[in-house]
C-alpha cells in the first residue's frame, strides 16, 4: 500500500509541474502571437505607405537570389 501511495505522490507531482509547463508555454505562445500581430500590421502600413512601389513584388514573396 505504501509503494501505492508513494506513485501517487510521484503522479501528483509531476502533472502539478508539467502543468506549470503548459501555463508558460502558453503564456508565451501569446507573448509571440500578439509580437507576430503587430510585426504584420508594421509591415502592412509600410508597404501601404510605399503606395505598392509601381508594381513590385514585397520582398517576403520575392524568390532568394539562388533560384
Amino acid at each position: 500500500m505504501d509503494h501505492i501511495e508513494e506513485q501517487i505522490a510521484h503522479l501528483t507531482r509531476m502533472v502539478e509541474d508539467l502543468s506549470d509547463v503548459v501555463t508558460a508555454q502558453a503564456r508565451e505562445i501569446d507573448r509571440l502571437t500578439r509580437r507576430v500581430g503587430l510585426l504584420l500590421e508594421r509591415e502592412a502600413e509600410r508597404e501601404a505607405q510605399e503606395g505598392g512601389a509601381g508594381g513590385t513584388i514585397p520582398l517576403a514573396d520575392q524568390r532568394p537570389p539562388h533560384w
